[in-house]
């Protein structure tokens, strides 16, 4: 191996073990709140639905609103156990830093923009736009004007522009920014997707342009309201990796969390975060043992090959 191959090698398996260890531990209210979503089944308030997390899936997941009154939250959930999978997207800033990261040239439908980029502009932080491979955010809403495309604006429901989301991806909490939306040019109309530092932050340095995580056990969850948005001031925009992105934005997401059952007790991007209260005891025997403590559906395991088609590049 040549010395300067030898270099770009291990700063990338540096950095990639910095993100691991990043990465928090889901609080016990959230693996709760999850265990009784995958208990319960379909969601009965459908914001919208119809959509599909892969090509050749069922068009039967749908943005969720069961509990936009108690807890203040939209979320992405499918039949039975299912949540959404994680496809990788690197839109925005191109060839951009950390230059030995290559991943994202694998993918065939990048775009040099996000659908947020003026508003990161306007922050005036010294960037133009999101970098998928130092800010995490998700792709959340779909548009289109494909006669049948099923569509979902969630700023029709308070959810704001860049404002601070939350992932769950097996025994990680991942914090990200509402960054991107998907568009009409595919075969359907798809969920679940991230940038590709917050997917290798949840599933490891495989991920990239052209390959992401297939299981249907990824929670997407957005938080309606004002503040929700870091604004220019309580995110780092010109954050120089992941790790030093979401941990600027991990306090914001600690007190969001927050709203799920309970308060946090501690805060400001603590790797492990520990919470008060918890998702209210039922009459369900399975969500009162998830309540108190049972493991988590978490089942890791494949990666997808292949990815969504170009997305519609317009703000909502």
């Amino acid at each position: 191996m040549h010395t300067t191959n030898h270099i770009l090698f291990l700063a990338s398996l540096f950095a990639g073990l910095g993100r691991l260890a990043s990465a928090r531990e889901v609080p016990e209210n959230l693996k709760s709140f999850y265990q009784q979503l995958a208990d319960q089944g379909a969601c009965q308030n459908k914001l919208a639905d119809g959509f599909f997390s892969s090509d050749d899936g069922p068009a039967d997941f749908a943005y969720c609103g069961d509990h936009l009154q108690d807890f203040n939250v939209i979320y992405i959930k499918g039949s039975g156990t299912d949540f959404a999978n994680t496809d990788i997207d690197c839109d925005g800033v191109q060839n951009g830093p950390p230059v030995e990261d290559t991943r994202c040239g694998s993918s065939d439908d990048t775009q040099a923009v996000t659908s947020f980029q003026d508003i990161v502009a306007g922050y005036n932080k010294g960037i133009e736009d999101l970098n998928a491979k130092i800010h995490s955010f998700v792709v959340f809403g779909n548009s289109g004007t494909k006669p049948g495309w099923k569509t979902f604006d969630p700023t029709q429901h308070g959810v704001e522009p860049l404002s601070v989301m939350a992932v769950v991806c097996g025994d990680k909490l991942i914090y990200g920014v509402w960054g991107d939306t998907n568009g009409d040019d595919g075969e359907n109309p798809l969920v679940g997707e991230t940038s590709l530092s917050l997917a290798t932050a949840c599933f490891g340095e495989s991920m990239n342009g052209n390959n992401g995580h297939v299981e249907n056990d990824v929670l997407y969850i957005a938080f309606p309201g004002a503040d929700a948005v870091p604004g220019p001031e309580r995110a780092k925009w010109d954050a120089a990796s992941f790790e030093e992105f979401e941990e600027s934005i991990a306090a914001l997401g600690d007190e969001l969390i927050g709203r799920i059952g309970g308060v946090p007790t501690t805060g400001g991007g603590n790797k492990t975060v520990t919470f008060t209260g918890g998702v209210p005891t039922s009459t369900d025997p399975v969500a009162d043992e998830a309540a108190s403590g049972l493991k988590v559906r978490a089942p890791w395991g494949r990666h997808m090959k292949g990815r969504r088609a170009v997305r519609e590049r317009k703000a909502l």
